[in-house]
């Protein structure tokens, strides 16, 4: 046995002894195999619950249905009201914490309702050394996270996917639309729907890892290093619809796409 089987063996162990689970279900890839692997220890006695809201790309929401149906397991959806929680919408550091307080507190109440031990949620080892404040909201409902309590990495849930044929397994990294606004910045519905508009676009032209990032006039355009020469030479028709969505200046960030790049001026 390799040490990924040995890891995915511990977290089969991990979710035997819970018993009965629901899954907090995006339809990224921790979540999906997350999802995946309940599914295939505890058979029928797994519930996935997914979020949404203005928040959250459509694409993303039929992807997550999509791969719920296709692994036979019950799927339910939850209406969250982020943008009517003005803890949420001023845009703090620990912003968050306002948006899984709410969505955990659901996931409670549903377990409590159908009758399931534990709430899971798709926090991996990389996860432990990064500014998560979304994770205390889980843990004050009592949710955990086994995938990060058996040492799997982002790169080993990747591998472990690709060979279970999810295919989840090379999917972009995705965040809620909120992640896209610097600390501070007031989120709306309009700024939202810009963000939502300039990244479909984006897809379109094929780019596939990317974030618009919202700079109120400026949109700051985080893109695969691979991928930059690409939209220079892509520069005029970029240039010309993201001004019809409505931003003034477009920029093409030099240091590419990163996670979480935001809270970069925090560790500063």
């Amino acid at each position: 046995m390799d040490k990924l089987a040995k890891k995915e063996a511990e977290l089969d162990r991990i979710l035997l002894k819970l018993g009965g689970v629901v899954v907090a279900y995006s339809g990224g890839v921790d979540s999906a195999y997350l999802l995946f692997r309940a599914r295939e220890v505890l058979k029928e006695r797994v519930l996935a619950v997914s979020a949404v809201s203005e928040i959250h790309p459509e694409h993303e929401k039929r992807a997550a249905a999509e791969l719920a149906q296709a692994l036979g397991v019950k799927h339910i959806v939850v209406h969250t009201e982020e943008l009517n929680c003005a803890e949420f919408t001023n845009n703090p550091p620990e912003r968050c914490y306002y948006c899984k307080r709410e969505f955990f507190a659901k996931l409670k109440e549903i377990a409590a309702r159908y009758g399931y031990s534990a709430i899971i949620y798709g926090a991996n080892k990389d996860d432990e050394g990064d500014f998560r404040p979304g994770e205390k909201a889980a843990t004050e409902n009592g949710a955990r996270a086994p995938l990060q309590e058996a040492g799997l990495t982002k790169e080993e849930i990747r591998e472990l996917s690709r060979r279970a044929g999810l295919n989840t397994w090379n999917k972009p990294s995705m965040a809620c639309f909120s992640s896209r606004f610097p600390y501070g910045e007031k989120i709306t519905i309009e700024k939202i729907a810009k963000i939502a508009a300039a990244e479909d676009y984006l897809r379109s032209l094929g780019f596939r890892q990317l974030r618009v990032r919202y700079h109120g006039a400026i949109a700051r355009l985080e893109l695969e290093e691979e991928a930059l020469l690409t939209a220079l030479a892509k520069r005029v028709e970029i240039v010309n619809r993201l001004k019809e969505i409505g931003f003034n200046y477009i920029a093409l960030d030099l240091e590419g796409f990163r996670s979480g790049s935001m809270n970069e001026t925090l560790k500063r």
